[in-house]
C-alpha cells in the first residue's frame, strides 16, 4: 500500500448557503494498493478528517479507524431495523432520546459481540458476557437445542463465548446449519436470541428461588 498525508483546504460550493464560511481547512490520508490481484479493482481511499495528521503514525490511526466502519455500520444496523428499531422511538426530548440510546446501544454492542465470536475467532470466554450463576440454566437449555446430528451439536468448548453464541443464535431462529447456501446468524438473529434468552433466565432464576430447580 502507497500511503500519503497532509493538509487541505476545501472551498465553499458555489450553490451553497452564504453564511457558511468561505473555506473549511481538513486533513487528508491518501491509500492506493500498489499491485492488486489480476482482474481486481484495487484499493484506493481518500480519507478527509479533522484530527491532525502530520506523522506517518497519525496517518496510520486514521487508516485503523477507517477499517473499522463495517463494524460500526453493522452497530447501527442493529440499533435500527436489524434490532432495536430505535428510529421508530417516539420520544420528542433530546435528554430523553439520549438516553434511550446509550441504552439501545449497549443492546446492539451485546449482539453484535455475539456476532463476532460466532467462529470461536476472537478467542472470547463466555464469561465476557454471562453471569457464572446462569451457567447450569445455559447447560440445559443447550441440550434441549441440540439436533440428533452431530452438525446440529453445538461445537463450541462451553467456556467460550462462541458456545454462547451459538446457543443464542439457536434461540434467534438460525438453523444451526454454517454449509454453503445458510447464512451466518447476523445482529437480528442475536438480538431475538437474547430477548427469548432473557425470558427463559428469568424463569430458571425464579424456579431456584422457589426450590424447584436444585443445582447440583
Amino acid at each position: 500500500m502507497a500511503l500519503r498525508f497532509g493538509a487541505v483546504t476545501l472551498l465553499r460550493p458555489h450553490r451553497a448557503a452564504r453564511d457558511l464560511p468561505d473555506s473549511v481547512a481538513l486533513w487528508v490520508v491518501d491509500v492506493q494498493e500498489i499491485e492488486p490481484p489480476a482482474a481486481a479493482e484495487p484499493v484506493h481511499w481518500r480519507l478527509l478528517t479533522t484530527h491532525p495528521v502530520t506523522t506517518l503514525a497519525e496517518a496510520r490511526q486514521i487508516v485503523a479507524w477507517y477499517r473499522s466502519r463495517w463494524t460500526i455500520e453493522q452497530v447501527f444496523r442493529a440499533l435500527k431495523s436489524h434490532g432495536l428499531r430505535i428510529e421508530e422511538s417516539q420520544m420528542e426530548e433530546a435528554g430523553s432520546f439520549t438516553k434511550l440510546a446509550v441504552v439501545a446501544l449497549i443492546a446492539a454492542v451485546g449482539a453484535l459481540q455475539l456476532v463476532l465470536a460466532r467462529d470461536g475467532s476472537t478467542g472470547q470466554r463466555i464469561s465476557d458476557a454471562v453471569d457464572p450463576a446462569d451457567l447450569p440454566a445455559l447447560k440445559s437449555l443447550n441440550a434441549s437445542l441440540e439436533g440428533r446430528s452431530d452438525k446440529l451439536k453445538n461445537p463450541y468448548d462451553p467456556t467460550s463465548l462462541a458456545y454462547f453464541a451459538c446457543m443464542v443464535a439457536r434461540l434467534g431462529g438460525w438453523s444451526g446449519y454454517t454449509s454453503s447456501g445458510y447464512r451466518p446468524p447476523g445482529p437480528k438473529t442475536m438480538h431475538h436470541g437474547l430477548l427469548h434468552l432473557e425470558a427463559i433466565l428469568a424463569g430458571w432464576r425464579l424456579a431456584v428461588r422457589s426450590g424447584h430447580v436444585r443445582l447440583l
